[in-house]
């Protein structure tokens, strides 16, 4: 690789350019003719309705495939060899181009959406955040409906292998806690790397195959199922109605389901191939999933007593729907299953506060990371422990594994961008009207990729069609910006970055 670089050096600087963006258009090529093939699926079954939305489909396939064919084959005129920089290249250009072509079907189709509102709805499933600016989804057609579902469960596995292979190898955020076979792209390791990612291939295709058939067994229409499986699994939260889970309601049994899945979801995928090599040790002994589960019942448990000492409920009732909807905003899904800001103010604020947490690394989640948290509260023990010792010296260890000074730093470096693009994207927000509580949790449900935010303008009883289209535009920004980490992509406006 040396050698390449160092002849790279004494090209004519066009020949230069093009050698380096040459693995970038081969990677952006193959996967828009990845997604150009996803569309096949909607306008298949819109062949088969007659349907007018064929024409945009079909219009939007080719344009896709024949771009991302050329992309491909100029890409493949040059050695494929990627650098960390080209990786963070990589990986915030194929988000946004993703979403670019993705969103052609929303705009020539039936829905008629404009050009933001289109990008609005296609950032937010592929970057399974789950709002929507989408009314009367219950006479959409089931093209555009299917659609929506794949361009989540395509953004849930796009989720998995950036949290497990890129940001890893990135050191983003303290993920290099994670680090493994996968995370590694020496030559030596792609192998291995490839085995891993089919294994957890073949797990994310067998959880949603398994949690459709379970819709179905508990009276979903054999679409709905399709497509809620699709999007639970990813914990995306797209569904097929205005109401969202909510239209379900009366079935009980179709909400445990759900809920199941999502916190199936929120799990970190790797730990799944091992149960199926039957190593059940790692699963149960991870800090993470056991951070996550008490973290859940605790705070189902806290809402299930308000919700049936305070305001009434059967406790069955009180139950279903705690489990529901609080497991639904930790895990970022965004459905929801009534509108739990009529719940009171204690609810209000427990839903704020779970809005910033999300799931575990390496799983289809957004928000901050249960392991984030963990870290946190490590280096804030120790800090507390050396005041009182100064010349003590304290382990910091993870999973049962010691945690470096540089991991810590990252993930201090991180909270900061965290909460400061929350913060600075609250505020842009509130200069166009908008009151506070929506300015702020629209601001934490686009971050933290959660779907749908708080108040009566945006809560999960509504939608973000009213707001204006400025707003969509920052809050697709701050969605995009979640996915990637938030650092990932500011440091492609950094001068060092761009220095050779």
């Amino acid at each position: 690789m040396s050698d390449t670089r160092t002849s790279l050096r004494h090209m004519p600087w066009p020949r230069m350019v093009f050698m380096w963006l040459a693995p970038l258009l081969r990677l952006m090529g193959m996967l828009l003719i990845l997604l150009g093939w996803f569309m096949a699926a909607p306008l298949v079954l819109l062949i088969q309705e007659s349907h007018p939305d064929v024409w945009a489909f079909g219009l939007s396939m080719g344009l896709t495939i024949g771009l991302g064919l050329v992309m491909a084959f100029l890409g493949a005129r040059a050695p494929f060899i990627l650098t960390g920089r080209q990786m963070f290249m990589i990986t915030t250009l194929s988000w946004l181009m993703m979403s670019a072509f993705a969103s052609l079907p929303m705009m020539l189709g039936s829905t008629h959406l404009s050009i933001t509102d289109a990008w609005f709805e296609t950032v937010s499933g592929i970057t399974t955040t789950g709002s929507t600016v989408i009314s009367g989804l219950d006479t959409l057609s089931h093209g555009i409906l299917l659609w929506r579902g794949i361009l989540q469960w395509l953004g849930g596995i796009g989720i998995i292998v950036m949290g497990m292979a890129i940001l890893p190898f990135l050191q983003v955020g303290g993920m290099r806690l994670f680090q493994t076979e996968s995370s590694d792209w020496s030559e030596k390791a792609l192998p291995r790397s490839g085995k891993v990612a089919k294994a957890i291939g073949k797990v994310y295709v067998g959880l949603t195959a398994v949690c459709g058939f379970s819709y179905w067994l508990a009276g979903m229409n054999p679409f709905d199922a399709l497509v809620h499986s699709l999007t639970t699994v990813a914990t995306g939260g797209f569904a097929n109605y205005d109401a969202s889970m909510g239209h379900f309601a009366d079935t009980p049994m179709i909400l445990w389901i759900s809920s199941f899945f999502m916190v199936l979801g929120s799990l970190p995928f790797l730990l799944y191939v091992q149960l199926i090599q039957r190593n059940w040790k790692p699963f149960w002994k991870d800090s993470q999933v056991r951070a996550l589960l008490k973290l859940l019942a605790l705070t189902i448990l806290a809402l299930t007593i308000y919700l049936c000492e305070v305001r009434g409920w059967y406790w069955f009732e009180a139950l279903t729907h705690a489990t529901f909807n609080v497991i639904s905003v930790v895990s970022t899904s965004g459905y929801a299953s009534s509108d739990y800001n009529d719940w009171g103010s204690f609810s209000v604020m427990v839903f704020f506060y779970i809005m910033f947490i999300g799931g575990c690394s390496g799983s289809t989640s957004g928000g901050f990371k249960i392991f984030r948290l963990q870290l946190a509260a490590i280096l804030m023990s120790n800090q507390l422990k050396s005041l009182l010792h100064p010349r003590g010296v304290f382990s910091q260890r993870f999973n049962g594994r010691p945690v470096p000074d540089d991991v810590i730093r990252s993930m201090v470096a991180f909270a900061f961008f965290f909460f400061f693009t929350i913060a600075s994207l609250a505020l842009a927000l509130s200069l166009m009207g908008l009151d506070f509580l929506t300015s702020l949790s629209s601001a934490v449900s686009a971050v933290a990729n959660v779907g749908p935010a708080l108040g009566h303008l945006i809560g999960p009883a509504d939608n973000f069609e009213l707001l204006p289209d400025a707003a969509k535009w920052m809050l697709s920004f701050g969605m995009i910006l979640g996915r990637l980490e938030i650092v990932t992509f500011m440091i492609l406006f950094t001068r060092a970055f761009w220095r050779s």
